[in-house]
């Protein structure tokens, strides 16, 4: 007769979060500063049946831990955490709920939507602040004990200044890809297929961005309307990779470690989109599923008056906790997993400044959280990415996070909308042509800290900026109320699809256009997606509960789309072609008297510098930058070629006069007006003083002929 495993239990440590498989045994440790007892809960093979329950023997520095032999990789847990159930005071314990370890590794099963998920009774008069007795382990995922890697990771380790990324959805990107395998559509595996990494190598991209593929929950009132979270972003488990996006559920964080590893062998980076500002369990009203039960006061921010209820700086119900000196190792820990043990190059957080927010409520540049990321040894060496806002008081913070973090520019986004559609001017447009130094040039930061984007997955796409004036929602079911009403688009005259061949003209030579101005620009750019070959939504600027055809890409392209692709690819190609394009210093059009050049000037239609009263009515400009600039911190002129970008808002022709140059002329690189024209275009070579009739909306490229790489 076998011996109960609680009887063989040890002491174990607290020193590693989570379950530790050592190889004949499991360590368990969970922290809670707040409860009086956790217990471990073994299931079988399908959990459905709870076979064991082991109290933890030991409470180290709020640390609850034991270890347990004879627990192997694929064995199923969950947690039963006890102590007082005081909403008024913080406290939401009920062991009746099993939760999740955060430090799970894997899931198994789903989360079912039952009254038994709730700490409190649903429809009792005292609300939350009645005690629910159901157990709810029927209707939650089950942790999963897996084994540790030790897989080396070869990282690309691609420069930011280099660095072009691509936004997209692990499902999304390939469920509808005639290349990819039907059983690999739409999973990590199927994102890692050759046709699918070609692709993205040929677009001369360097990164993919992932939406959210940390575990999450699909929200009970959207599943109420048929909808789902597309998106992702109510994160549960914080170290577990999505199950539903697994070719293999059996242990997706091999498939992704994969996936990793099948970009990084074609030089690509990937960078997660994680969600460490708030969890899935909402506010006071919302499940119990891992931390409320856990140790509420401890990982969510309360009403310091009235802890009852959740600080709301997210707008999803609840904020978590970063002045929590555990729960800021916890979002490290998480982070150093996907970094050292899953390979990923970076991380885009959403709702960045909920992460800097301290006890006191403001934004902190020396907050704990963004201090520890600064000087720990892995995450100090990953690309960081901010998305610089959330509703909280002062959430607006771009510009603001410290160096080594680069930030989302909205600003560059809504400018080059507006100016393309003509309402705003050249003054407005040249600091975003800049790498935005207005916002950026301070503390030692460089032009790559500016994320320049012209759409991504919240708001229209590339295509439907040009095709729709308004949002159309109606698939989401809120009545039109829900995604921005603020989308600077112009339909060009007619709302949506037309036949009518100039509109349809302007439309695409504006997808041109927009494309340009952000590869073209100073800063670290990102491509939406689909944006290369004019995807579109149907006008849905908010499909985050949309998992179908509307949010998917589809891959049934048209001609004038195979001939965006191959518009943008040429402008990546340039890209790397001239590094004075994608500097990492922040050009000046001061005079550097020890190198006797201007690093660039702004030119007027006329060829002369613009006048200071031409910057708020120009909207024909252009912008030379000369190669010759300083490229690094040593005084010493640079070897690059000199260049000139022609911009032209206005509705019709625009004569244009080539400035002055040392050089032998300026040869044509871009024409936006000149899709086509490829390589061919180069051999059209323009003496300075040349005036060139600019098409209306259009945008040029040129080089100065002779001068470094122009050749």
């Amino acid at each position: 007769m076998s011996i109960p495993l609680k009887k063989r239990l040890k002491e174990g440590t607290a020193h590693e979060r989570g379950a530790v498989w050592d190889g004949i045994g499991v360590n368990f440790a969970i922290f809670s500063a707040n409860a009086t007892a956790v217990e471990v809960c073994l299931f079988d093979k399908d959990g459905k049946t709870e076979i064991e329950r082991i109290k933890l023997p030991e409470y180290t520095d709020q640390v609850f831990h034991g270890w347990v032999p004879d627990i192997y990789p694929g064995q199923l847990y969950g947690y039963r955490v006890h102590g007082p159930y005081e909403p008024d005071a913080g406290h939401r314990f009920n062991p009746n709920k099993l939760l999740l370890d955060p430090y799970a590794r894997a899931h198994q099963g789903e989360l079912v939507w039952d009254p038994a998920l709730f700490g409190y009774q649903l429809g009792h008069r005292d609300l939350d602040l009645s005690f629910d007795e159901r157990d709810s382990a029927p209707f939650v995922p089950k942790s999963v004990i897996t084994r540790p890697v030790q897989d080396p990771v070869h990282r690309p380790r691609t420069r930011w200044s280099d660095s072009v990324i691509y936004e997209t959805h692990v499902k999304g990107y390939t469920r509808l890809h005639p290349d990819v395998p039907e059983t690999l559509r739409g999973t990590y595996a199927g994102l890692a297929t050759k046709p699918i990494i070609d692709r993205m190598k040929s677009l001369g991209i360097t990164a993919v961005e992932l939406l959210p593929t940390q575990s999450f929950v699909n929200d009970h009132y959207l599943q109420e309307k048929g909808l789902t979270n597309y998106w992702g972003y109510n994160t549960i488990g914080f170290f577990a990779p999505e199950s539903r996006y697994a070719s293999d559920p059996e242990d997706p964080a091999a498939e992704y470690r994969r996936m990793v590893a099948a970009f990084h062998n074609a030089g690509l980076e990937v960078i997660m989109d994680v969600v460490y500002n708030h969890t899935a369990e909402g506010n006071e009203l919302g499940p119990t599923l891992s931390f409320k039960g856990i140790d509420n006061l401890s990982y969510y921010r309360l009403i310091p008056d009235n802890m009852r209820y959740y600080i709301n700086d997210t707008g999803t119900g609840n904020t978590f906790n970063l002045s929590n000196l555990r729960v800021i190792q916890f979002v490290a820990d998480s982070l150093r997993y996907w970094a050292n043990d899953i390979g990923v190059d970076g991380f885009r957080f959403d709702l960045g400044t909920i992460l800097a927010r301290e006890r006191q409520g403001g934004f902190d540049t020396e907050s704990g959280f963004l201090r520890v990321c600064r000087q720990d040894p892995t995450l100090s060496t990953v690309k960081l990415i901010a998305e610089p806002w959330d509703i909280g008081p002062g959430g607006y913070q771009v510009g603001n996070f410290p160096p080594s973090w680069a930030e989302w520019n909205d600003k560059f986004r809504d400018t080059v909308r507006d100016f393309w559609r003509g309402e705003a001017r050249a003054g407005e447009l040249a600091p975003r042509l800049l790498g935005s130094p207005d916002l950026f040039n301070h503390s030692g930061r460089q032009t790559w800290a500016s994320v320049n984007f012209v759409t991504a997955h919240d708001g229209f796409t590339l295509a439907d900026c040009t095709r729709y004036n308004e949002k159309h929602n109606a698939a989401n079911g809120e009545g039109g109320k829900d995604g921005s009403s603020d989308n600077r688009s112009c339909n060009y005259g007619v709302e949506g699809l037309t036949d009518n061949p100039e509109i349809n003209e302007t439309r695409e030579r504006q997808l041109r256009n927009m494309l340009a101005t952000l590869l073209l620009s100073q800063g670290a750019p990102m491509i939406l997606a689909g944006d290369e070959f004019a995807r579109t939504q149907d006008g849905n600027n908010n499909a985050y509960c949309q998992d179908n055809a509307i949010s998917w890409v589809n891959w049934d392209i048209r001609e004038s789309g195979e001939s965006l692709i191959r518009f943008t690819t040429r402008l990546t190609t340039l890209r790397r072609r001239f590094p004075i394009l994608h500097r990492h210093r922040f050009l000046t059009e001061a005079y550097n008297e020890e190198l006797d050049i201007k690093e660039l000037t702004w030119v007027s239609a006329g060829g002369g510098e613009i006048a200071e009263d031409e910057w708020d009515t120009a909207q024909c400009f252009g912008l030379m930058l000369d190669g010759r600039a300083q490229p690094s911190g040593i005084i010493r002129r640079g070897a690059d070629a000199t260049l000139l970008i022609v911009f032209n808002s206005w509705h019709d022709i625009v004569e244009f006069t080539l400035p002055e140059a040392e050089g032998e002329g300026w040869k044509l690189l871009i024409d936006t007006n000149q899709p086509e024209a490829g390589d061919a275009i180069e051999e059209n070579v323009f003496p300075a003083k040349h005036v060139y009739a600019v098409t209306g909306r259009s945008l040029l490229l040129f080089a100065l002929d002779g001068s470094a790489t122009s050749s």
